[in-house]
């Protein structure tokens, strides 16, 4: 496997409470201003975030320009940058996009460390725009819990289309009249910034939810 890009923190948090691995979406690396955002946001949450990029990303940023790996290949990615993690809190794995895909299939194996407690998708890509060849087969087989935060109008995954949907360990917060990066209708009053502070507030109020049983 090509040497990967060794994760730093993102937001360093005061007095952190727990660990949040994030990795990002297809187009873009996790230096992108959304993960950023929402990297400073989840820091005034207690939670310390650490980010990285799949191989194929750094390769496209020094140049050569790279389309995402298979999922084998990114889950390998992921699973390699989880076990370079510290131990010493509480840690989640998080994606934007096809990275919160990433970390929900490897949640559905067998091949999960026990340390990582929970896995947040910001945005999950529910199917392809306007085609319905839906990700969702694996959900059955997950093992651990997954908290996903999806705009409401997100066409990759919409209210409207998950009606009526469910699964037994997918926690689904709708961010209203979001879109795929979280960011609203001008009629909702609302700020794309807002939705990424709702979002931070979401992931703390679900990270809660182990750190307290602790």
């Amino acid at each position: 496997m090509p040497e990967l890009l060794a994760q730093s923190v993102l937001v360093k948090a005061p007095n952190p409470v727990a660990r949040l691995l994030l990795s990002h979406g297809a187009g873009a690396p996790v230096q992108s201003e959304f993960c950023q955002l929402l990297a400073q946001q989840l820091a005034t949450q207690g939670i310390e975030v650490w980010g990285f990029n799949f191989v194929y990303m750094q390769k496209t940023l020094t140049g050569h320009r790279q389309l995402p790996a298979k999922m084998p290949v990114l889950m390998a990615e992921l699973l390699e940058q989880i076990s370079q993690m510290p131990t010493d809190l509480p840690l989640f794995i998080a994606g934007k996009s096809m990275g919160g895909r990433v970390a929900t299939l490897l949640a559905a194996s067998d091949l999960l460390p026990a340390q990582v407690k929970g896995v947040i998708a910001y945005g999950y890509p529910f199917h392809p725009p306007k085609k319905d060849n839906w990700r969702t087969a694996h959900f059955a087989d997950l093992n651990r819990p997954v908290l996903v935060l999806q705009g409401e109008r997100d066409p990759f995954g919409s209210v409207q289309e998950l009606a009526g949907k469910s699964w037994p360990l997918i926690e689904i917060k709708w961010l209203e009249t979001g879109d795929h990066d979280f960011s609203p209708l001008k009629k909702s009053g609302f700020s794309q910034q807002q939705l990424i502070e709702q979002a931070s507030l979401l992931s703390r109020s679900f990270i809660n939810e182990f750190i307290l049983e602790n």
